[in-house]
């Protein structure tokens, strides 16, 4: 019985729908999600096992969200922009993942040049077609983005509402090669329990402060230790300014509460067991420009430092 493996990267801008893809096809919830643009800073990779069935082989899909494609000004913008580069090495196949409600710009013509120097096959994925008022736009959307680059396949999609997704998978994985299981069948994700806490608490700053503060925000875990019935996680949210850690903090620390209970509830429902958070800000200033603290937020980095290879997650 032939088997087809291989690993998928999923590219686009900020907001096009990646980890909303990622999440809707793995099944469960690897990535953050947010309106705010570049809500992702990390490669993230998710694992499908597709089982055989009535005209489709078995295989292993490797999926490898990516940061949204930018012009990159700051260290963590040019750290993400490498994210992208990295998952792009390697890759048998790329989603190009678009706002089929969007006017196609020069933004996007800078993701599609990535996807062209990578010379790896493209699906161009057209999302949010939920979205469209007028469905008989469609076809004419489709014509004009076959004049832009010879895609493999152009699929529709609401990866929001997982329209298409179905078809999507079936047609991802006749394009892979043959190829070996690469990760156990359990197992589908190979991100540590701890990053991934580090990132709902993240979330819960995104979804509860405005302005400037989400992109000045970044979360470290300083401690994690699980037992059967309890996980205790202390973990500090750096900002860049006073003003930040005061609307980080709240009234009397009503906001920062409220961002702990919300992310403690989501973390619970991760490890399976009850949680005891404590949450600390810090104001390092101007980190977003600082190299050495941006490769400290790498959960790889992270994870040399405290000695220990990353541990499958099921």
């Amino acid at each position: 019985m032939s088997f087809h493996s291989g690993f998928v990267c999923i590219l686009g801008r900020p907001n096009a729908g990646k980890s909303t893809l990622l999440n809707a096809l793995v099944g469960e919830k690897l990535a953050i999600i947010s309106p705010k643009p570049q809500t992702t800073r990390n490669r993230i990779l998710g694992i499908i096992n597709v089982p055989k069935e009535k005209g489709r082989e078995a295989g292993q899909i490797v999926l490898i969200d990516t940061p949204g494609v930018h012009q990159s000004g700051s260290s963590l913008g040019r750290k993400m922009m490498s994210e992208v580069r990295e998952a792009l090495e390697g890759c048998e196949l790329i989603l190009l993942i678009v706002d089929a409600k969007r006017k196609w710009d020069r933004d996007d013509a800078l993701v599609l040049d990535l996807a062209k120097k990578a010379g790896t096959p493209v699906f161009l994925l057209l999302n949010k077609i939920d979205l469209l008022a007028d469905k008989s736009k469609l076809l004419p959307l489709i014509a004009q983005f076959q004049t832009l680059h010879d895609f493999k396949e152009i699929v529709p999609i609401s990866a929001l509402k997982r329209k298409g997704l179905n078809e999507l998978l079936s047609c991802v994985l006749k394009a892979l090669p043959n190829g070996p299981r690469y990760f156990p069948e359990d197992q589908i994700t190979d991100q540590p329990v701890r990053f991934m806490a580090a990132e709902l608490i993240r979330e819960h700053v995104l979804m509860h402060t405005h302005e400037e503060v989400p992109h000045a925000v970044s979360v470290l875990i300083e401690q994690f230790e699980e037992s059967p019935s309890l996980t205790r996680i202390a973990a500090v949210i750096f900002c860049e300014r006073e003003g930040q850690k005061a609307i980080l903090l709240g009234k009397g620390g009503q906001m920062l509460k409220k961002i702990g209970t919300a992310a403690r509830l989501d973390i619970e429902k991760m490890v399976g067991t009850k949680v005891f958070l404590e949450l600390f800000v810090k104001i390092k200033a101007g980190w977003r420009d600082s190299r050495n603290f941006v490769e400290e937020l790498d959960w790889r980095r992270q994870l040399q430092q405290i000695g220990g290879p990353p541990e499958p997650e099921s």
